[in-house]
C-alpha cells in the first residue's frame, strides 16, 4: 500500500477507536503525529510486571508483533525471524533498536508466561519487550498495525505472522510476512534505513 494512504488509514483506524479510561490516568503526548500507534493510551505490562504505555519508547526505532507464549509453530517462528534481523545489524544498530512483542491471550499469558519465554529464548531485556495489555488494548493495536486474529476453539489463535517496523513516533515504516533466521531482505533495508535517521 503506498505510505501517504497506509498513513491516512492508521490515522482514520486511531481516529474511530475509543480511548481506554487509563489514558486519562497516564498522558499520551498530544504532538504525536495523527498517524502514530503510540497515540494508543492502554497500559502494558512487560516480562518484569513493569507498567507502560505505548509512548513511552518514543525516539527509539522499533519491530513490533503480536503473539501469544502457548504457539508451538508460528510464534517461536516469529521470535526466530525478529532474532534474525537483530542477528543481520551492527552492534551500534542493534544498540538503537527494540523488540516489542504483545500478547493476543491476554488471559494467558502473564508476567510468569512472558517471562518464560523471555528466559528460555535469551532474549537481551534491554532490548527485548515482551508484554500484555486486556483484550480491548490488543485490538486496538492489532488494527493499527493491520494484523487480523481470532480465538480459536481449542485456545489457539489464528492470526497474522508480521513484523511490523515502526519510528521513534510510532509510525509504521514497513512490514514483512516472512518468517525465517534469514531476514527478509525489503524489511532489513527499511530497519537499517531507519536506523541510519
Amino acid at each position: 500500500m503506498n505510505p501517504f494512504l497506509r498513513a491516512l488509514a492508521v490515522a482514520a483506524v486511531l481516529a474511530m477507536l475509543p480511548v481506554p479510561a487509563a489514558a486519562a490516568e497516564r498522558a499520551v503526548p498530544a504532538d504525536l503525529p495523527p498517524e502514530s500507534a503510540y497515540r494508543l493510551g492502554d497500559t502494558y505490562s512487560d516480562q518484569a510486571g513493569r507498567e507502560f504505555l505505548l509512548a513511552d519508547g518514543r525516539g527509539k526505532v522499533r519491530v513490533v508483533s503480536l503473539f501469544y507464549t502457548s504457539c508451538r509453530y508460528v510464534c517461536p517462528l516469529i521470535i526466530d525471524s525478529a532474532k534474525g534481523v537483530e542477528h543481520a545489524l551492527t552492534d551500534a544498530e542493534r544498540a538503537r533498536l527494540g523488540f516489542l512483542l504483545v500478547s493476543l491471550d491476554p488471559d494467558r499469558d502473564d508476567t510468569a508466561a512472558l517471562k518464560s519465554v523471555a528466559d528460555r529464548r535469551r532474549l537481551d531485556p534491554a532490548r527485548w519487550t515482551l508484554a500484555r495489555t486486556d483484550a480491548a488494548g490488543v485490538r486496538r493495536l492489532a488494527a493499527v498495525l493491520g494484523v487480523r486474529y481470532r480465538a480459536l476453539a481449542d485456545g489457539e489463535f489464528n492470526h497474522t505472522s508480521a513484523l511490523v517496523l515502526v519510528d521513534g513516533e510510532g509510525r509504521v515504516l514497513a512490514r514483512t510476512e516472512t518468517l525465517g533466521s534469514v531476514p527478509d531482505p525489503a524489511f532489513l533495508a527499511a530497519v537499517k534505513a531507519a536506523l541510519a535517521d
